[in-house]
């Protein structure tokens, strides 16, 4: 096994496309800021993209949604698309090919042609593809195909993470990850194991949710995860729930010795990641368990070598749930031996609504401007802050 200073990797490029933000700049402008990426519309939006005024007027609509600039528009001829082609791929594959060459980009590499090796880890968000189902359920024939045909390669997940290799000229592993909501950090733990075993010399790890149409709210019904008021308030007092948005997001991995050696801009060095299953040890299949989470957590904190006490930032699931919220903090509880419940103690977290299953880099960014994001200023957590230490619950 690989120990020790080998097993860590850096983070050398970054791209995005997130509720708000076309850039991890502008991401973390948003972050620093504490603002809420969600979009509010109107009557007169709702009416423009074809709602009807029997759902939007129910009183349990919430015409609320996180929502990404370009959903209609790619660079096509860039990547050597015909228009008929762009037309047919769901824009979570346009996009995710956008934002790989960006990060790339962004690490002054040019892919397929420096002579390394590398991987594309990634996955997509939702049942299915919810553009093919808008475009199929609006009338429109030209969505329907057969297997293999340019329908089924531009909407089908299977064929997301090849599709970058295939585009950049990249030669090692491809594989599309999907795991629900963990499926762009597990992506991204299955890159760091596959350039730690020697597979590849850099990999690509993230994921995509974009969700059509973009202009809709979503009905909230009691005892349900979606929020009533649009509003994803984790870890608050006033939490009532969740609410899903549109993401796209990629980081490019190397060897921090590599890097170095190169003298690539790191953002961040990855000392350690875990990833494990609760199994049966849980209240439901879609709970997550204090048990499991905390032997993750534990296991990430033993391979990176790292003291808990050290740690000073916690990038949380943050669902703003009742369930999932006290979860998460027992779990950090028992892994990190320290009560803690508010962005100054040893854990925070938020509610990354937009990206969903799409990475989330705003730990990565804060590392390297050394600053931990703002909390929303009208929040009131729901724990009270301690750090003082004291026994696993």
């Amino acid at each position: 096994m690989v120990v020790g200073d080998e097993r860590r990797i850096a983070i050398v490029g970054m791209a995005c496309r997130f509720p708000g933000a076309d850039d991890p700049a502008a991401y973390w402008q948003n972050l620093r800021s504490g603002t809420e990426s969600v979009t509010f519309f109107s009557e007169e939006d709702l009416r423009a993209a074809g709602i009807s005024e029997a759902t939007f007027r129910n009183p349990n609509y919430v015409p609320a949604a996180p929502i990404i600039n370009g959903v209609d528009l790619f660079d096509a001829s860039f990547f050597e698309y015909s228009p008929r082609e762009a037309s047919l791929m769901d824009p979570s594959h346009r996009l995710f090919l956008e934002v790989a060459w960006e990060a790339f980009e962004d690490a002054g590499v040019l892919p397929g042609a420096s002579g390394q090796v590398a991987g594309v880890f990634a996955g997509a968000g939702g049942v299915v593809t919810s553009y093919l189902v808008d475009r199929f359920s609006s009338g429109n024939a030209s969505v329907v195909g057969p297997t293999g045909g340019l329908e089924h390669l531009g909407n089908d997940k299977d064929f997301l993470s090849t599709r970058v290799s295939f585009k950049l000229n990249l030669k090692g592993p491809s594989i599309t990850v999907q795991t629900a909501c963990s499926t762009s950090l597990v992506a991204l733990h299955l890159a760091c194991q596959s350039i730690l075993s020697g597979e590849c010399d850099l990999a690509l790890a993230g994921g995509a949710t974009v969700r059509c149409p973009q202009t809709t709210g979503y009905t909230s019904r009691s005892g349900d995860i979606l929020s009533p008021d649009g509003h994803c308030r984790a870890f608050d007092a006033e939490a009532q729930g969740t609410i899903f948005g549109s993401g796209v997001g990629a980081v490019l991995l190397q060897p921090l010795d590599q890097a170095v050696a190169a003298g690539a801009r790191i953002y961040a060095v990855i000392r350690g990641t875990a990833i494990n299953n609760d199994g049966a040890e849980k209240i439901s299949y879609t709970a997550s368990s204090v048990a499991g989470q905390s032997r993750a957590m534990v296991e990430a904190l033993t391979l990176a070598e790292a003291d808990a006490e050290s740690i000073s930032y916690v990038e949380c699931h943050g669902t703003g749930t009742i369930l999932g919220d006290p979860l998460e903090i027992q779990a950090l509880s028992r892994a990190f031996r320290v009560a803690v419940a508010s962005p100054e103690g040893q854990a925070s977290g938020r509610g990354t609504a937009g990206p969903g299953a799409a990475s989330d880099p705003s730990s990565r960014i804060s590392a390297t401007w050394s600053r931990l994001p703002a909390w929303p200023p009208s929040s009131r957590p729901r724990w009270p802050c301690s750090t003082r230490r004291s026994r696993p619950p």
